[in-house]
């Protein structure tokens, strides 16, 4: 039979390790937190720096694509912009082309008028009539031009007649044989003139010597 084996007094002694695994703290009466919870919640606070890297780069993403489209949205209104200018310029175009048009026919009717009233013929209700029509076409826009003396221009005056005279500068408006119309910055119909050119005076002739 084999005794036991007693240990040496200077050999180690193997330390027993007791675990409670009470869930009740039996001093405290409180809950307690198992060991691998404990653990499980502290171990995100490691990934904190992580997940701020990550929600900064998509911040930084997300603010790259709202420059973007505030890029492409201010671009989009300027051209609009610039579009509807230009829909409203060539409307506008239309409409004065279609006035002009309408009133370069009642030219030859303008003409009549100024010749009656030269004459002494407009009078009585023809007058009234006759000075409506003129005021009415001069609030679309309609102006004459053409004056005698005013300086010959040959882009709104076409010569008819030509002169020379000692009494004028340079080339200048004599006789308006046709007056001239502009609606806006439209040219209408040229003015039919007659224009006189400066022509030097002749020199005196020398008394004859005795």
């Amino acid at each position: 039979m084999t005794e036991p084996r007693h240990a040496a007094p200077d050999e180690e002694q193997p330390q027993v390790v007791v675990n409670d695994r009470r869930r009740i703290d039996p001093e405290t009466g409180e809950v307690r937190t198992p060991a691998h919870a404990a653990d499980e919640t502290a171990a995100p606070a490691s990934d904190e720096p992580l997940v701020a890297e990550v929600v900064d780069e998509v911040a930084a993403e997300l603010k790259t694509q709202l420059d973007e489209r505030t890029a492409d949205l201010q671009r989009l209104t300027a051209e609009y912009a610039n579009y509807r200018k230009r829909v409203e310029r060539d409307r506008e175009a239309v409409i004065n082309n279609a006035k002009a048009g309408v009133a370069a026919e009642l030219l030859p009717l303008l003409d009549d008028i100024e010749r009656a009233a030269a004459h002494g013929d407009l009078t009585g209700a023809f007058k009234a009539v006759a000075d409506k029509l003129v005021s009415t076409l001069a609030k679309t826009g309609l102006e004459p031009f053409a004056h005698e003396g005013e300086a010959f221009d040959p882009s709104v005056h076409e010569a008819v007649q030509h002169s020379t005279s000692p009494d004028v500068d340079g080339p200048t408006v004599t006789a308006v044989l046709r007056r001239g119309y502009t609606f806006g910055d439209k040219l209408v119909r040229p003015a039919l003139v007659a224009v006189t050119d400066h022509e030097p005076a002749a020199a005196a002739p020398q008394a004859e010597e005795n």
